[in-house]
């Protein structure tokens, strides 16, 4: 299903109902005010003001995307409480539920604006307002400060951790490989006995399959989850070429399938009317114990040129940046891979807006939650650099780090020298041409008044 882009363009300021003071999640700092309420296009969100407020806000885009059919008033709740050191440090924090589950980086973007005004309309502006994105929600916050973050304008820097910024058209490559490669060895999703369909679907619509079951199919294949001793040595050798042929951690092999399973049927079936905006064809898997039999047995297909167009233009960032931007990122996080952010600055270098970004990588091992210190001198840093100009290095946020350890204790990780290789040598890049750049300013521009264009809100 798609609209027009100027549907979907168009933030709504009011509220269905006003700001209702609710109790705050056990983790948020005693002696701050927590409300929540659900805005005009249906999300639920949350605000939390704490007693000594510093009169600056932080907005907050949520990773996912979730899957449900709705807004989950929940979620909100959740993120505010995970988020809650941003509270420790003196930040109104704000955050949106999203109108509905599913993928649409817009529609995100859009949801996250309205939580901020709905806080300027409750509370006045902010002295100064900052985005923060995590996971799928730094590419949400990068599309927002597209969107909005113009100078003199809404947001005055963004925070980006753990950032999905490769782009939908593009940063979900690598679960497509994973999708044909895991069928070549399993061939249990389907299996032949069932309904066939491509597998750019990821599942076909109609069916009943839970994560449960998927598990079930994986272990069944591969033993993931059994020790290596009690895996049969074809279970061995399909979870050695899986892995060794996707570059994909272990750890995360079971979580990168579901994504390759649930929210490719989100993206095909349900936001792009069953249109398929994945390709390999052409290209050469390796690192089998076979490559030879690899290649000429995995199933191929090309993308439909409309749903890659349409995919780009919701999720594909620009590098249109006009506002401090700082980014965290683990070198071992195995959801997000660490490469997101050569992307992420190639884009940003190609829109000659690379003086805006300053990127720092910890020596940390997940995706979902770094350290709380990283956090508070990360906004910290942002704030610094917002208010006196002085920009940050990788060596001053390692440095200044030591002050906020000494308050949350959890440890400074920062390797200043580290600089991740290109996308393309973590993320194999397609040879039929789609591993092209991010849409410029001037093609968004275009493609935005192009009716049908954009994944509907």
């Amino acid at each position: 299903m798609i609209v027009t882009p100027l549907t979907a363009a168009a933030p709504a300021a009011a509220s269905a109902d006003r700001p209702a003071v609710v109790a705050c999640p056990a983790d948020v700092p005693v002696k701050t005010t927590c409300y929540t309420g659900q805005d005009a296009n249906g999300a639920y969100y949350a605000i939390a003001v704490p007693k000594k407020w510093n009169g600056s806000l932080v907005v907050h885009a949520h990773g996912g995307p979730d899957l449900g059919n709705g807004s989950d008033p929940a979620r909100s709740l959740d993120d505010l409480s995970r988020w809650s050191v941003m509270l420790d440090e003196g930040y109104a924090w704000a955050g949106s539920s999203y109108r509905r589950g599913g993928y649409g980086t817009r529609m995100g973007a859009i949801d996250t604006e309205n939580v901020r005004r709905l806080f300027v309309s409750e509370f006045g502006t902010p002295k100064r307002t900052y985005i923060h994105g995590q996971s799928w929600g730094g590419d949400v916050a990068a599309k927002a400060v597209e969107m909005y973050g113009r100078k003199n304008g809404p947001y005055d820097g963004a925070l980006l951790t753990s950032g999905v910024l490769g782009g939908g058209s593009r940063g979900y490559d690598y679960r497509v490989d994973l999708r044909v490669v895991y069928q070549y060895y399993c061939q249990n999703h389907p299996r032949p006995t069932e309904p066939q369909y491509p597998l750019w679907e990821g599942l076909r619509p109609d069916s009943t399959m839970t994560t449960t079951g998927l598990r079930a199919r994986l272990q069944e294949c591969t033993g993931y989850s059994s020790a290596p001793a009690d895996r049969t040595a074809l279970q061995q050798r399909n979870l050695d070429d899986i892995l060794a042929v996707t570059k994909i951690p272990e750890r995360t092999l079971e979580s990168h399938l579901r994504f390759a399973t649930f929210t490719f049927r989100d993206i095909v079936s349900t936001r792009l009317g069953g249109r398929n905006p994945f390709s390999n064809k052409g290209m050469w898997y390796s690192g089998s114990h076979d490559d030879k039999a690899l290649n000429a047995g995995v199933e191929r297909f090309s993308a439909d040129p409309t749903a890659v167009r349409d995919l780009s233009y919701d999720s594909d960032l620009t590098g249109k940046v006009d506002i401090p931007v700082l980014t965290m990122h683990a070198i071992d996080d195995p959801t997000a891979f660490v490469e997101h952010e050569a992307a992420y600055r190639a884009t940003l270098q190609g829109a000659h807006r690379d003086r805006y970004l300053v990127q720092a990588f910890t020596d940390e091992h997940e995706h979902s939650q770094l350290s709380d210190s990283e956090y508070a001198n990360s906004i910290f840093a942002l704030d610094r650099w917002v208010r006196t100009g002085r920009k940050p290095t990788p060596a001053s946020l390692a440095s200044s780090c030591a002050s906020f350890d000494r308050v949350y204790g959890t440890g400074c990780f920062y390797k200043p020298d580290f600089r991740p290789a290109s996308y393309a040598s973590r993320v194999l890049a397609r040879p039929n041409g789609r591993d092209w750049p991010a849409m410029s300013s001037a093609q968004e521009k275009i493609w935005s008044r192009v009716p049908g264009v954009g994944i509907a809100p």
